[in-house]
């Protein structure tokens, strides 16, 4: 026995060695990890995710006394030029004609061409284009995108003065400008024509100031170089997004003073007494004449472009439209404007049978979400729970880079569970990436039962860049559901929003601020508790072809107007508006006669037919087919789309031949309220917590490495990417 005591002692020392080896090797493995996070950032990830690569600043930039910005979206120092932005509205009745005016400075000592990606409505009808060079004004052409394209190189190639302005999504654009001399100031001017939303009694204008941060899905696909026309985005196109370098402009660190100043006029003619004026988000000051014609501008003279703008003003009692109309003749045509109210789908004082209900709530818990959204999310979430009566079934479904429901399928509303989805609600975070197919999928997966309501309430600020698959999947998947979106934040992405609605044969409502989720979810419950008017249509004489867009009337709720673009052989026609209301048929009948003559009313119809004729990819037709009716009716009218651009060239070279030229990027802000942290992370390669992941495996590493060294121990540890499976495009949102 005695001669077992040294064996012992031996084991107890080679045990205390190994766990002081071990406990060694974690706090070398933190350390590494701390000194990757702080000294290091690895670079390389911009070769996974298309974010431009990080670079140290320069003595000789800082010399020049230009404009170094940090990007949120990369850590990057770019030099970038100045760029202001005048905005200048004129509207009457339920018309705009808006001229944004935007002045690209150049700060550096080289020759630069500048790019810009900025939104507008997603109903603007884009018409005009001047590039201005002193005193002179170059008149844009319209053009097929390639051949714009290449003028447009050509011109770049030449040393010449150029403008481009392409659109990436009907509320995403770029401008482009060639050759501006150091110190120079070039100014581009855009113009479009957009008809004013009326509803609920209330005319709303929105203008998005700022392109917020869009979700790249997929894996990065191509080279990972990109230049002009390739896109200056911060991630790199993927078979998802496959233009997602053009969409996503590089963002100014939160450690920045914002940038792109904007100010803005507003002259605003109502043609009727108003009850209230106001500016949502933004303080103006508002003069008023004789006429009863408003004249509005900012107090603080320029705001940087950091949340939406949006006005908002409600007729006086007794003031309220029932119908408006607007008419051109153009070559030879006569085109048309309509708004009509339909009536009351019951009488005053009727009770309406109530539908039973199945409500499914989807909530963005993406890291866009973070801070303001997220607040507001939840408060009208809770609001829409507490709305529900017994009669109803519910579930809630949340997403960020994972999709999970708090219930298998939908449940009654019964106190007990009411209370455990309020509590919920109450625990949800947002951070992550924003995988909204699957959420999409889990929501339209399911029918309602016989005689059972549908609605599926979806809230979210929409920064996704795969519209169009998202559009896709509700239209083959919706059945009898109904889609309502509820667009949350100072900049949510509302093409996507507005037109998953229309899929969706819902209505989009928008919440801009907290103080503002009583008012528009009590809005949005009287939608869903109302009967809708179904089965809509417009007759005309047998004898008149009409052709009216959109072709096909949505469904609407009580206190939405009729609004159709039409081009008509003859003014002073008779029709009839026929619908159901839950089961009671309705009629209205009118003679269009007389309207208020406007130029741009044949755009407005154009534009329409446009959004129709695009909607059709999600419907299964064919790119090509789709692509010929747009270009043959955006050409006629002069109209910017998804394959046709504005291009202004200079006649005369400006750039010495001997002189190179620097592309530029002019970045954006971060939406008021968002976190960069949230959204970008440290490390964007994936929609992953992949600060921890990465930590994680280094301990896991060298452990293993430790283990793997014991005697008589055949234990190792693999080391592999740690994510959710898929490399994303850049960004988590």
């Amino acid at each position: 026995m005695p001669k077992q005591k040294p064996v012992n002692h031996l084991g107890r020392d080679m045990w205390f060695t190994s766990l002081a080896s071990l406990l060694a090797g974690v706090v070398t493995s933190l350390l590494l990890g701390l000194l990757v996070f702080i000294f290091i950032r690895p670079v390389e990830a911009a070769d996974n995710v298309g974010s431009l690569q990080s670079e140290r600043i320069r003595p000789d930039l800082v010399q020049r006394g230009s404009l170094l910005l940090k990007q949120a979206s990369g850590g990057v120092v770019v030099e970038a030029p100045v760029l202001h932005t005048d905005v200048a509205m004129n509207i009457s009745g339920m018309l705009a004609r808006v001229t944004v005016r935007q002045r690209f400075r150049n700060p550096a000592a080289e020759w630069v061409e500048g790019s810009y990606v900025f939104p507008l409505p997603e109903e603007a009808a884009v018409d005009r284009m001047r590039l201005r060079i002193g005193e002179r004004l170059i008149e844009g052409e319209i053009r097929e995108k390639g051949e714009a394209r290449k003028a447009y190189e050509a011109a770049r190639r030449e040393g010449k003065k150029a403008s481009l302005l392409d659109q990436e999504r009907p509320n995403i654009f770029t401008t482009a400008v060639a050759n501006i001399a150091p110190g120079e100031t070039v100014q581009v001017e855009i113009e479009y024509q957009q008809a004013i939303p009326y509803s609920q009694g209330q005319f709303r204008l929105r203008f998005p100031l700022v392109v917020a941060p869009r979700y790249i899905p997929g894996y990065p696909s191509g080279s990972p170089e990109v230049t002009a026309f390739q896109g200056n985005g911060w991630a790199r196109d993927t078979p998802e997004v496959p233009d997602a370098s053009r969409i996503t402009p590089p963002v100014v660190a939160p450690t920045e003073a914002p940038v792109n100043p904007v100010s803005m006029h507003i002259r605003l003619d109502p043609g009727m007494p108003l009850a209230h004026l106001e500016s949502v988000y933004h303080a103006v000051n508002t003069e008023k004449n004789a006429q009863g014609i408003y004249q509005l501008t900012l107090q603080d003279a320029q705001v940087p472009a950091n949340r939406d703008f949006e006005l908002l003003w409600v007729p006086a009692p007794g003031n309220a439209p029932q119908a408006a109309l607007f008419n051109e003749q153009w070559q030879g045509d006569e085109y048309a404007l309509l708004m009509l109210m339909p009536p009351a789908p019951a009488p005053a004082g009727a009770t309406a049978l109530r539908v039973p209900r199945e409500v499914i709530y989807v909530i963005d818990t993406s890291g866009s979400m973070h801070g303001d959204s997220i607040i507001q999310a939840r408060a009208a979430l809770k609001l829409a729970l507490e709305r529900l009566t017994t009669a109803d079934r519910f579930n809630v479904i949340q997403f960020n880079h994972q999709t999970s429901a708090l219930f298998s399928r939908a449940v009654a509303a019964t106190a007990d569970n009411l209370q455990r989805a309020l509590s919920y609600v109450d625990r949800l975070v947002a951070d992550g990436g924003t995988e909204m197919l699957p959420a999409l999928q889990l929501a339209l997966g399911q029918q309602p039962e016989q005689g059972v309501l549908r609605q599926i309430i979806f809230l979210t600020d929409g920064s996704v860049g795969n519209e169009q698959a998202l559009f896709s999947l509700i239209h083959q998947q919706l059945g009898d559901s109904r889609l309502f979106t509820v667009g949350i934040g100072s900049a949510p992405n509302s093409f996507f929003m507005t037109r998953a609605a229309q899929f969706g044969r819902g209505t989009f409502t928008y919440i801009g601020k907290v103080a503002e989720v009583g008012e528009k979810m009590a809005a949005l419950f009287s939608k869903l508790e109302t009967p809708r008017l179904t089965d809509i249509e417009i007759h005309w004489p047998q004898d008149q072809p009409v052709e009216m867009w959109p072709a096909r009337i949505p469904d609407l709720y009580l206190g939405e107007p009729v609004l159709v673009a039409l081009k008509l052989q003859q003014p002073n026609l008779p029709l009839t508006l026929t619908g159901d209301a839950a089961g009671v048929p309705w009629q209205q009948q009118v003679t269009l006669r007389g309207g208020a003559a406007r130029s741009g009313v044949h755009q407005l119809w154009a534009r329409r037919k446009i959004a129709d004729l695009m909607d059709q990819r999600a419907q299964g037709v064919a790119e090509p087919e789709v692509r010929k009716a747009v270009l043959d009716v955006a050409l006629t009218h002069r109209l910017v789309s998804r394959y046709t651009s504005l291009v202004a060239v200079d006649k005369t070279p400006s750039r010495p031949a001997d002189q190179g030229l620097e592309n530029k990027a002019v970045p954006t802000n971060l939406p008021q309220g968002w976190s960069a942290a949230r959204v970008f992370g440290s490390l964007p390669q994936t929609a992953t917590t992949s600060e921890w992941n990465l930590l994680v495996g280094l301990l896991l590493l060298a452990c293993g490495v430790l283990f793997s060294r014991w005697p008589g121990v055949g234990f190792g540890v693999r080391v592999g990417p740690v994510s959710d499976g898929k490399v994303h495009g850049g960004n988590v949102l």
